[in-house]
């Protein structure tokens, strides 16, 4: 019986040293970018980057501490130490790549277009003649000067995304913008009969989670993390929860 208390003392000493010893990131994200990360009403980070770091830590055990970070410098505080990740709609370019690591994809982030479902638009060409939206500088900006000239007065820029508002209010005949941010307002709006519209001419890029250059074991613990996520269906229901069920099919690299 002695024998039985004290290997069972023991037991509880192990497993409540593992929880003591669960190691916990700083996680720095920008809280202006909705769906993907804003502030709540109790100044509380969400979104679906929110959901999806949480999923990843919960998977590997890990903690977290989300710190509502400025996008200008956040990549600078990954090489200070002041965080150990940053998720923050963050496209994986071969620039950034010299600066940070990034994790296994997470989100095809490309432009699409929208337009009412009544809209026999069908591509970025079938433009032509139609009073367009763009986020300034984006690259569906560059796409769309490319079709209808970059000085065309049928484009109207803005600089961020109320041009979705302007396509219900009949001010535009279609917009372009960000996939994620697009799918999010049909979804929010299911009384604005709105469609989306792909086109082979808006290059897909994807979005990664970074890390301090060199760490390779904590981005190996985000890789297992996401890849975890993704086979038990965590990630669908994220996904399906801030955007729609055409879940994307991601790339292991």
């Amino acid at each position: 019986m002695k024998s039985v208390v004290v290997g069972g003392c023991l037991l509880a000493a192990v497993f409540s040293s593992a929880q003591v010893m669960a190691q916990t990131y700083v996680v720095g994200s920008g809280g202006t970018y909705r769906p993907f990360e804003y502030e709540n009403s109790q100044k509380q980070l969400e979104g679906f980057d929110i959901d999806i770091i949480k999923a990843v830590a919960r998977a590997e055990g890990f903690d977290i501490k989300l710190v509502n970070t400025p996008w200008e410098g956040i990549f600078a505080t990954l090489n200070s130490g002041d965080r150990d990740i940053i998720i923050s709609g963050i496209t994986i370019t071969d620039k950034r790549k010299a600066m940070v690591d990034f994790s296994t994809p997470y989100f095809p982030a490309e432009q699409s277009i929208v337009v009412p479902t009544d809209s026999k638009v069908d591509s970025v060409t079938a433009l032509k003649g139609k009073k367009v939206g763009v986020v300034n500088s984006s690259t569906g900006d560059i796409v769309v000067s490319d079709v209808l000239g970059k000085n065309s007065t049928d484009i109207k820029r803005f600089d961020n995304t109320p041009l979705m508002q302007e396509l219900t209010e009949d001010g535009i005949d279609a917009a372009v913008g960000d996939v994620g941010v697009v799918k999010y307002y049909i979804k929010s709006h299911p009384e604005k009969p709105l469609k989306l519209v792909p086109d082979s001419k808006f290059e897909r890029q994807y979005f990664g989670i970074a890390v301090a250059k060199g760490n390779s074991e904590l981005k190996g613990k985000i890789d297992a993390g996401l890849k975890k996520i993704i086979a038990d269906g965590t990630y669908a229901k994220i996904y399906a929860t801030w955007f729609d069920n055409n879940v994307p099919t991601l790339p292991a690299e």
